[in-house]
């Protein structure tokens, strides 16, 4: 198989090993996306009916759909890098000559992966000293929004680096996670 801009897709059998692992990682995070959404759909729709229909409210109804919205989307972030529908301009890249866009795209690639580690690392010590504190109406740590925020840079920080290693046409194969079934294995 040829990537999009001429060079071959790594088929070596540590890629394969990197890329078949982060597509399990992929499932289950799908899986995460799948099950907040649904959890936040829920206590929305129960809220409404508690109050309109009992005249009551569910205490923590809000909290809880804002931290399942957070969750959504930040477990959804790293599925938006992989089929590349982040926005982005290419007015000037789609000048440049099939080599060149091949070098740029894996250093962005690379360069991205060093900033979505530089967030890990800088959410950690925030998510630490946010432990002790309590959310309002819910018995839990304050943190857990920031938990959300520490596994979208890490499992963005690694598809960015499989994307520098194998450039665009990574994901074009057979693809086995649920929204690379629907595609046919191929970015959106």
């Amino acid at each position: 198989m040829r990537e999009r801009d001429g060079a071959p897709v790594p088929t070596g059998a540590l890629f394969q090993v990197a890329r078949s692992a982060l597509a399990s990682v992929d499932r289950l995070s799908y899986a995460g996306v799948v099950l907040v959404m649904g959890l936040m759909a829920t206590i929305v729709a129960v809220q409404v009916f508690v109050r309109y229909a009992l005249g009551s409210s569910i205490d923590s109804a809000d909290e809880l759909a804002r931290l399942f919205f957070v969750w959504a989307m930040f477990l959804a972030i790293p599925h938006g890098v992989r089929h590349g529908v982040h926005v982005g301009i290419e007015a000037l890249v789609a000048l440049l000559p099939a080599g060149k866009r091949l070098l740029l795209y894996r250093l962005n690639s690379a360069l991205a992966a060093a900033l979505m580690a530089l967030v890990f690392v800088a959410v950690l010590p925030v998510m630490v000293g946010k432990w002790s504190e309590r959310m309002p109406t819910l018995e839990i740590t304050a943190a857990v929004y920031y938990i959300a925020v520490l596994i979208a840079a890490g499992h963005g920080c690694l598809h960015l680096l499989l994307q520098a290693w194998g450039g665009p046409s990574t994901w074009e194969t057979s693809d086995p996670t649920p929204e690379g079934a629907a595609s046919g294995g191929r970015p959106a």
